[in-house]
Formats: C-alpha cells, structure tokens, sequence
C-alpha cells in the first residue's frame, strides 16, 4: 500500500464497492448528481414499474430509469431523468436501444423525483430545457409534499395533491396512478378492510 493511503476495511465490516457517481452534461461540462434519497427512489420505482406494467398491454413506446439521454448533441447537452417515456414515433419499439453510452433521443415525458439534495431552481431550470428541447411533458414529484406538478409546457401546471390520481393524459391514455398509493411511506401497500 502507498504511503499515506489508508488500507480498505476487510472481512464482515468491509465496504462494497462503489459504483461512479451518477452525472449529466451540461454545456459539455460532468455535473455530478447529488444521491438519490431512499423515499425518492422507491417513488421513481414506483412510478417506472407503473409505466411499464402500462406498457405490456399498450405498446406506446419505451419506459428508462436514470438513462443519460441526449437533448442536444450540438450543444453536448444530456440529461438523466429519474423515469422517463419515449414515445414510438420517437424510437420504435422494433428499433435496438444502445447496449451502452448515451441514448440519443429526446424524451416525450421526463419524470424528476426530488430528493432532499435538490435545489429548485436547479429543477425549474431543467424543466425550462426539457421543454426547449421537445419534451411533451414534466411531472416534478414533491415527496416532502405528496404532490405532483403536472407540466404539459413550460408555463402550464397542473398540481395533484395526494388524494388525487395522476394520468398519462394524451401521452400514455388510459394510465392511471393513485398518489395515495405513490406516496406511501412502507414498502407493501396497505390490505384492503
């Protein structure tokens, strides 16, 4: 071991092995992504597994989570969005998806989930580029909150609070998600009485 470099811990309190940081580029500069609160990701989950249980009957497009997705190549602009849905005119379902690298396509929805790292005007901004750059639609999940902003444009919002359902609208027609059962708090849902 070199001078100065502290031996990694070993046997039953070894760490694992830690997998790169998440990013974006933005400007063609690494942004790295502050981690995703546990409450966040079982919220993004959540709404992926939603998404792509909707999916196997209608054929609508492709469901990702954080996939780095490029909105601009000229500008070397890629986003990660927490879930996001392509659309079939925007990639068809018999075309291949890239095995690695970026996708290059632009999303039809992009869906953030808030972490307690997030900064607002960091997510607005993002919202402002999805839009710049054809995204169809935002939902910014509020955790903290229990409500969902709906934009279908960058100044069109539409917000659900927990007693409300979100749908897929135009986008995913027929899709429907429950935010009491979005929000919950444990890992199974609660049995019916």
């Amino acid at each position: 071991m070199s001078p100065g470099i502290a031996e990694p811990p070993t046997g039953a309190a070894a760490l694992p092995a830690t997998e790169e940081p998440l990013y974006e580029i933005v400007g063609g500069e690494c942004v790295e992504l502050a981690p995703m609160g546990i409450y966040a990701n079982l919220i993004a989950a959540r709404l992926f597994i939603a998404v792509e249980s909707f999916l196997q009957t209608h054929p609508l497009g492709t469901v990702v989570m954080e996939a780095l997705l490029i909105l601009d190549r000229e500008a070397n602009l890629r986003r990660r969005p927490d879930v996001a849905f392509v659309a079939v005119n925007r990639w068809p379902l018999d075309r291949e998806v890239p095995e690695t690298g970026d996708w290059d396509v632009v999303p039809t929805l992009a869906i953030e989930v808030l972490s307690p790292h997030d900064v607002s005007t960091e997510v607005e901004g993002k919202v402002l580029e999805y839009f710049a750059h054809g995204v169809q639609a935002v939902w910014v999940v509020h955790p903290e909150h229990r409500r969902v902003y709906c934009y279908s444009a960058a100044n069109e919002t539409t917000i659900l609070d927990e007693q409300s359902t979100l749908t897929g609208g135009e986008l995913l027609p027929g899709l429907t998600i429950p935010l009491t059962n979005l929000f919950r708090r444990t890992a199974a849902a609660a049995k019916p009485q």
